[in-house]
């Protein structure tokens, strides 16, 4: 691959600056794509584009940018497309930098200042080659500002009208579906969410195996039927169901059949339950009966110090005497059987007896 340092000044970059939405970023007189499929959509807050404004006021050097060569001489953003927009956004009048004790748009600037901005030098590299050599070097070169999340590499590797598609249905829609999910909607990690899902972990497998179809309607339809089958079983929504792993329960009993009634009546019991810490849980319990979903609350240090005490050191079930660290706290009547995590309820055991009496 071969690699050329070239310098340009913000008045060539800005030159032909387009924003046309979902159809792209462009500068440089048309002949650079601002924002190419495979990459994130703008994440720079506030702050951060001013302060690559600040970097420009003051004649301090941004980072270098690098731009892939495509085979019809035109050129899109490899690294620095934050940057790069932060500028063209400045110069578009959609955001006000201070000057001193004032703010000010591009458009309010004086000359000398307008000029200064527009004739500060950018350093770019020109990345040329075969395609699968410039996205390894997308790979190697993403360290410097935003780092890529591991879905957007992702998309940047298998980059495709499919990659498109799916970042339209995940990533620029605002749903109440994403309701139940966990993340960064613009980062994608709604999308990455669903691909885990519906590939059994196996993402990359997925993406490669649909990376040239037409579109992810496919994908989509597997989110919404997971939905609808999260909200036939529970009829209320609460905060705790965000980010539970509903691909998995949906694969795992989407061919049982529940009463949703039923489901709400042990939903709502859990939750007003003191002992589970991890309400969360709550919607796995609920399907498999595993205690270790609901992290339900131990007795103390204290509590044992003080049962400990009142039983003499002596193992309530073999009647063999211990030190503390030998025994351990546990409930005499079981969690499962409505027993409670307080001092009455607690007893000692040796650890051989406990581990023989099994869970609660």
């Amino acid at each position: 691959m071969k690699i050329e340092l070239k310098t340009i000044t913000i008045r060539d970059l800005v030159k032909g600056y387009c924003n046309d939405g979902d159809n792209g970023i462009r500068g440089y007189s048309g002949k650079l794509d601002i924002r190419p499929p495979y990459q994130r959509e703008f994440v720079y807050d506030d702050n951060k584009r001013q302060a690559v404004i600040e970097s420009i006021k003051q004649g301090f050097p941004l980072n270098v940018m690098y731009w892939s060569v495509k085979n019809d001489g035109t050129y899109e953003i490899l690294d620095g497309q934050q940057r790069t927009i932060s500028i063209c956004q400045f110069y578009n009048k959609e955001f006000s930098v201070p000057y001193g004790e004032h703010r000010y748009y591009f458009r309010n600037l004086s000359d000398d200042r307008r000029n200064q901005f527009l004739d500060y030098e950018l350093m770019i590299y020109l990345c040329s080659g075969k395609e699968s050599e410039k996205m390894n070097w997308f790979k190697t070169i993403n360290i410097a500002g935003e780092k890529l999340s591991d879905q957007e590499m992702r998309s940047a590797i298998y980059s495709s009208k499919w990659v498109t598609d799916a970042r339209r249905y995940f990533v620029k829609n605002s749903l109440d579906y994403f309701k139940y999910l966990k993340g960064n909607l613009k980062r994608q990690d709604f999308l990455e969410t669903v691909l885990k899902w519906i590939s059994g972990d196996k993402i990359e497998d997925y993406m490669g195996r649909n990376q040239h179809k037409d579109n992810a309607k496919e994908l989509w339809d597997y989110f919404e039927g997971v939905i609808e089958w999260v909200e036939s079983v529970f009829i209320k929504y609460r905060r705790e169901m965000k980010g539970v792993e509903w691909g998995y329960l949906y694969q795992e009993n989407k061919r049982r059949t529940f009463c949703a009634e039923q489901m709400e009546d042990k939903v709502k019991k859990l939750m007003s339950d003191e002992d589970v810490t991890k309400k969360s849980g709550i919607y796995k319990y609920v399907f498999d009966g595993q205690k270790k979903h609901l992290s339900i609350r131990t007795f103390s240090d204290r509590d044992k110090r003080t049962i400990y005490s009142r039983q003499d050191g002596v193992c309530i079930h073999c009647k063999e005497k211990f030190g503390i660290d030998e025994m351990d706290a546990d409930h005499i009547i079981p969690w499962s059987k409505d027993g409670r995590t307080e001092l009455s309820n607690c007893q000692v055991l040796c650890r051989e007896c406990n581990r023989r009496k099994g869970p609660d």
